[in-house]
């Protein structure tokens, strides 16, 4: 609805008028007919009104409480990995889920204390606008101003001390946690151990070899179910189409007799970035299949070992489709061609899965080929960063 020259006051008029005036001649200016408004609480101070108010700051009041609770865990909680006899394992074990729970919470309570001030101190207003064209001029700027000042006065909320200052509690305690947690991965140097950084390696690099042999051999272990059983990978126990999940192994480690030695066995199924999907592929297929240049040997026969690390955001491609020679990750659905270099096809991933040398040693078993890289995967396995060229 559009108003006539005969609706629109004079400035003099505009200056005289008071706020009831001017909410009324903007409702009317902008075509609005408001069909029913009442207020919450006709008669204020009154118990349920206190009640209202008492029940919106608690949610703030539980949403500020948690989100430092978040910050407290995100900066002193247990996050180095830690193995399951030591010292502040279940600390380690909570920490990401505990960081969940607090700052999930604390934005849900935080959305339920704005839906019960929606509810319980908003007018109830039924009201019907018809639509209309055209900029705004100095009546629609000051009937707004009046209708907004009119809308905030009567919710009350200018006197409601206590859910003012909850809400600014929950909402500060959030943008400060968040912004701790958004910055918190810039404060540690990856870079700290140069060479030896662990962005560049993972448990198959020659740098964890024993010092007394640089050029030690890197074993193909299986997991048991038991951490401290080597169980090693020969050709002949894999069929044709199968895969199976395999770690790293030196001799240094040991067989679990000591202390150290149980802790380099279970560190090596646990690390996140040494899990490598052995796959043979069947004859047919390993006739068709088609090799990244520069690694054109680092299958063995029909076998290709890929990281299970996904390049997209770090989770693992734990699953392999015979059929199709496909390589899926569950977390975001991204699909690898085990035929083509474990090149991305569908998904967000948009690298392929690095690949580890593998090759048989004199006594049969499965091992890192040590002619390319020391055996190591020869770029950084799993997602981008920086530094990264590819």
């Amino acid at each position: 609805m559009s108003a006539t020259s005969n609706d629109v006051p004079s400035d003099d008029q505009l200056d005289a008028m008071s706020r009831d005036d001017k909410v009324r001649l903007g409702t009317n200016l902008d075509g609005v007919e408001i069909i029913h408004r009442e207020p919450r609480f006709p008669e204020p101070d009154t118990r349920a009104e206190k009640r209202s108010e008492f029940t919106v700051a608690i949610w703030f009041v539980l949403s500020g409480l948690l989100a430092l609770a978040g910050f407290g865990l995100f900066i002193w909680n247990r996050w180095e990995f830690t193995m399951p006899e030591e010292d502040g394992y279940w600390a380690y074990t909570f920490y990401t889920p505990a960081l969940g729970v607090s700052f999930g919470l604390a934005i849900l309570f935080f959305g339920f204390g704005v839906i019960q001030l929606t509810k319980r101190f908003i007018p109830a207003e039924i009201a019907v606008q018809d639509r209309h064209d055209g900029g705004s001029n100095e009546v629609d700027k000051q009937t707004i101003a009046a209708e907004l000042d009119d809308t905030l006065d009567s919710t009350t909320l200018p006197r409601r001390k206590m859910l003012i200052g909850s809400a600014a509690f929950g909402l500060g305690a959030l943008a400060f946690s968040g912004a701790i947690a958004a910055i918190g991965g810039f404060i540690k140097n990856p870079w700290a151990e140069r060479e030896k950084a662990p962005l560049w390696h993972s448990g198959w690099s020659p740098i964890y070899n024993s010092p007394a042999d640089p050029e030690e051999t890197v074993f193909l272990r299986r997991d048991t179910g038991n951490p401290y059983q080597v169980a090693l990978v020969r050709p002949e126990d894999l069929d044709a189409g199968g895969m199976e999940t395999v770690f790293p192994w030196r001799v240094s480690d040991g067989y679990g007799e000591n202390e150290e030695s149980r802790h380099k066995l279970l560190q090596g199924l646990r690390a996140a970035r040494n899990p490598v999907m052995l796959i043979r592929l069947r004859p047919e297929d390993a006739k068709r299949a088609i090799k990244r240049r520069g690694q054109e040997s680092f299958n063995y026969g029909d076998y290709f070992a890929y990281t299970k690390i996904c390049s997209h955001l770090g989770c693992p491609t734990s699953l392999y489709e015979q059929q199709t020679n496909r390589i899926l990750c569950p977390c975001h659905q991204s699909q690898f061609d085990a035929l083509e270099y474990a090149k991305p096809v569908f998904g967000p991933a948009a690298r392929a899965l690095a690949q580890l040398p593998i090759t048989v040693n004199n006594q049969g078993y499965m091992v890192a080929n040590r002619e390319f890289n020391g055996g190591e995967f020869i770029e950084p396995v799993g997602p981008a960063f920086w530094e990264r060229k590819s």
